[in-house]
C-alpha cells in the first residue's frame, strides 16, 4: 500500500474519533486490498462496522479491527455465492456449542461485553454461582425494557396492579404494600423454598402460590422480540456465524428467498451401532446425487458414547464416524446442541428428553387457561426463560463455563427440540418449534422449509 492510503485510512479513523496502533493499521489496510477499486466505500463500511463494536478504547489495536474484517470478509464472500447455491458454505454455516461466542451483561454500564480468550472446560467453584448470575442478568435487562415494569416517566393512568418496576428483595424490608420483584426460585433447606436475586432472599410458599396472601401472582418475565432484542445491543454476535451489515443481509434475505427448494429433513432418535453407521455412510455414498447435493448434520443424544452426559455434549468420538465419514466426506458431526445460521436465518437444534424431564421437575403445574398441550408449555417455558434447559444442576449438569451455549437470546427463528415424545409443531410469538418426534418408535420426521418457514411432520 501506498503511503498516501496509509495516511488517507489514519486521518478517516482520527475523524472517528480513533488512533490507530502499527497492527490495527496493517489489518485496515489489509482490508482494503480486497476492494481496491472501491476503497473509500470499503473504508467507510469497516468504520461504520466499528461503531457498532464495544471498545474497551478509542486507541486500537489489532484485535477488534481484526474481528470486524474477518466477519465482514467472509460476509462479502456469502453475498457473492453463485444463486444456484445457496446451501453452500456461504449461505449455510454451522456453529458448534463450544465455539458460541460468550457475553456477560454489565448492570451498571448497561452493556454486554464479549468473553475473549480461551474458555476453561473446568469451572473454579465460581463459575457455579456465575451461571446463575449470568442467567438473571440476561433476563432482567430484557424485563427492564419492558413497558409493564419499568417507571413512567410521567404520571400517566397506570394499570390495574399499579406500577410494576421490579423491587430488589432487599428494598422489601419495612415496606408495606404491594411490590413486583423477580428472582430465581431455589431450595436452600430441605422442603423450604425461596425466592432470590442478587440482593436477598425471601422464603416462598409454594403449596398455594396464586392465592397466598404474600404471593400473589407470579410468572416467566414477558418475552421479548428479537428485532427488538437486536436493536437495544447492534453490532453483537450473540448466535455466531458473524455479524453483518444492512448491504450483506439484503443479499441473503434475496438468496433466501430464491431457495425455495432448499429443505430440512430431521431424522431424531435414531439407534445404530457403529457397523449400522457405516452401512448408512455406504448407501448414501452409493447415490452420487443425494451425497453431492445435500450436507448431512450428526448431532449426539442423550445415550450416545461420549465423554459423559453432561450439557454442551462434544460432537460423536470419531471411532464412532470414520466409517460413515469416509463415505459422506462432507458430513459434520457437531455439537449437541448445534447452532444452523440459513443465510439470514437462526435455526437451534438441540437432541434432549426434555419434556419428560420438565414435567417430572415441575414446582408449579402449567395453567391450561390458554392451552393444556404438554408441548407447548415447554416451548413457552424455553423461550421466557431464554433457555434450552432451565432444569436444576442436579437433574441435569451443565458446564458451568459453557452455559452460554444454551442460552435463547435473542430468540431465534427455529427451535428443533429432537425428544422421544409424539411429533408436535407450534409456531410460538413468530418462533417456529417443532419435535420431529422418535424415528426409532413411530418412523416420524420432519421437513422443513427454511423459505417459508414451513413444517411437514412427516412418517414412514
Amino acid at each position: 500500500m501506498s503511503g498516501a492510503i496509509r495516511k488517507k485510512v489514519q486521518r478517516k479513523f482520527k475523524m472517528r474519533g480513533y488512533t490507530l496502533k502499527v497492527e490495527a493499521l496493517n489489518e485496515a489496510l489489509f482490508f482494503l486490498t480486497h476492494f481496491q477499486d472501491a476503497e473509500d466505500e470499503a473504508l467507510d463500511l469497516l468504520l461504520d462496522e466499528l461503531q457498532h463494536q464495544s471498545l474497551k478504547s478509542s486507541i486500537l489495536d489489532k484485535e477488534p479491527v481484526h474481528r470486524v474484517v474477518s466477519l465482514l470478509l467472509e460476509a462479502d464472500a456469502a453475498v457473492e455465492e453463485s444463486p444456484n447455491s445457496s446451501s453452500s458454505s456461504g449461505g449455510l454455516r454451522f456453529i458448534d456449542a463450544f465455539i458460541t461466542p460468550k457475553f456477560r451483561y454489565d448492570p451498571v454500564k448497561k452493556v454486554f461485553y464479549e468473553h475473549t480468550g480461551r474458555v476453561p472446560i473446568h469451572g473454579d467453584a465460581s463459575a457455579k454461582a456465575t451461571l446463575y448470575r449470568d442467567r438473571f442478568l440476561l433476563l432482567l435487562q430484557r424485563l427492564s425494557r419492558d413497558s409493564h415494569f419499568s417507571r413512567p416517566a410521567f404520571d400517566i393512568e397506570k394499570s390495574q396492579f399499579g406500577c410494576c418496576e421490579i423491587s430488589p428483595i432487599q428494598s422489601l424490608i419495612g415496606l408495606t404494600g404491594r411490590r413486583w420483584v423477580m428472582g430465581v426460585i431455589s431450595q436452600l433447606e430441605d422442603g423450604h423454598f425461596y425466592l432470590e436475586d442478587l440482593t436477598a432472599a425471601v422464603e416462598i410458599n409454594l403449596s398455594n402460590a396464586i392465592s397466598s396472601t404474600c404471593v400473589k401472582t407470579c410468572g416467566f418475565p414477558p418475552l421479548e422480540d428479537r428485532d427488538k432484542s437486536i436493536a437495544a445491543f447492534p453490532g453483537l454476535d450473540f448466535f455466531g456465524g458473524g455479524t453483518l451489515t444492512k448491504e450483506e443481509t439484503l443479499g441473503l434475505v434475496e438468496m433466501e428467498k430464491r431457495a425455495v427448494n432448499d429443505m430440512f429433513v430431521i431424522i431424531s432418535d435414531i439407534w445404530l451401532d457403529n457397523e449400522e453407521f457405516g452401512k448408512l455412510g455406504q448407501i448414501i455414498g452409493a447415490r452420487p446425487r443425494l451425497k453431492e447435493q445435500s450436507r448431512f448434520l450428526v448431532i449426539p443424544g442423550p445415550d450416545d458414547p461420549g465423554p459423559s452426559t453432561v450439557l454442551p455434549r462434544c460432537a460423536l468420538p470419531k471411532y464412532v464416524t470414520e466409517e460413515f465419514q469416509k463415505h459422506v466426506p462432507n458430513a459434520i458431526c457437531a455439537s449437541n446442541p448445534c447452532r444452523v445460521k440459513f443465510c439470514t436465518q437462526e435455526i437451534v437444534f438441540f437432541r434432549q428428553d426434555l419434556l419428560y424431564r420438565m414435567r417430572r421437575s415441575c414446582l408449579i403445574h402449567p395453567s391450561a387457561e390458554e392451552t393444556s398441550d404438554p408441548f407447548e408449555h415447554l416451548v413457552a417455558t424455553i423461550t421466557h426463560q431464554s433457555h434450552l434447559c432451565p432444569l436444576p444442576l442436579s437433574v441435569q449438569p451443565i458446564i458451568w463455563n459453557y452455559d452460554h451455549c444454551l442460552h435463547l437470546y435473542p430468540a431465534p427463528h427455529t427451535i428443533v427440540l429432537g425428544d422421544k415424545s409424539e411429533q408436535k409443531t407450534f409456531n410460538y410469538v413468530g418462533i417456529t418449534c417443532f419435535n420431529p418426534g422418535s424415528f426409532s418408535n413411530d418412523s416420524t420426521f420432519v421437513a422443513y422449509r427454511p423459505c417459508t418457514r414451513e413444517v411437514e411432520l412427516s412418517a414412514l
